[in-house]
């Protein structure tokens, strides 16, 4: 998919409205969640970096479930506001930081992070490759790289995956062999590869216990409200509705996938 396609304004309205009604997500849900934690050897006290911490959810999971060190980073600033209210409000903000940083660009040491994961972050990096380096270099020795990806299980029809890559902030989503040859271009080893189908119910549940009830439903009535009175998000609807048919055929098209490697 070509970069110029969607404009950097358009990029940028696709995230601030997800900092404004509050949801970000990840194909899989928390079970994804889970069984990443899991492929990365995440344990007790270790020091994990989040890239695209998106409103804070999993950085705060790590902390407060699994016990863990987590330093969450995101472009934007209103996710990086949302994550630390998210932290406050929790009791963590002993054990998760929130920074503002650029995934081609981390503002880390080398050989810090016990492990680096991201989920359904990379597709919307310009500069893959140099992502991913980044990732193993601020990871430790023996430290995993996690991804959490948007998965094309056929070859999206042109049109089709056009139109997504405008309605999704220019994300560039790849088939299984592309993403594990990403891991395979930093030099990371052992590589583990989990793919899985869309299923629209599953997913949606998935989103539900990432998330209180009451923060969902506070969440998605803001997004309607606006929906009516916000000219940007107007807009956006507007493009959404413009195809529907699109939307059918990439939730058709589409799995997700868990690429882990070690470095």
């Amino acid at each position: 998919m070509n970069r110029n396609q969607s404009s950097p304004e358009n990029k940028s309205v696709y995230f601030d409205m997800q900092a404004d009604f509050g949801i970000t997500k990840h194909m899989g849900g928390r079970k994804a969640t889970r069984e990443l934690i899991e492929l990365c050897h995440i344990q007790k006290s270790q020091r994990i970096l989040e890239v695209g911490c998106g409103i804070g959810a999993t950085a705060c999971y790590l902390a407060e479930d699994a016990g863990c060190q987590v330093i969450g980073v995101d472009l934007s600033a209103e996710m990086v506001a949302r994550s630390k209210e998210r932290a406050r409000r929790h009791g963590l903000e002993a054990r998760v930081e929130f920074r503002v940083a650029d995934a081609q660009n981390l503002p880390f040491e080398e050989g810090v992070f016990d492990a680096v994961i991201d989920e359904s972050v990379t597709a919307f990096v310009p500069e893959k490759p140099k992502a991913l380096s980044e990732y193993r270099r601020v990871a430790k020795p023996g430290g995993y790289i996690g991804l959490n990806e948007v998965t094309w299980t056929k070859t999206p029809d042109p049109d089709m995956a056009k139109y997504m890559s405008l309605i999704m902030a220019n994300a560039d989503f790849l088939p299984p062999k592309g993403w594990k040859e990403l891991l395979e271009g930093c030099g990371l080893r052992e590589i583990e590869v989990r793919n899985y189908p869309f299923n629209a119910r599953s997913q949606y549940l998935e989103e539900l216990r990432q998330l209180d009830f009451g923060e969902y439903l506070r969440a998605w009535r803001r997004f309607f409200t606006q929906s009516f009175t916000n000219p940007v998000y107007r807009q956006f609807v507007k493009e959404l509705a413009s195809a529907p048919r699109n939307i059918f055929k990439f939730m058709s098209s589409i799995g997700y996938g868990l690429y882990v490697g070690k470095k």
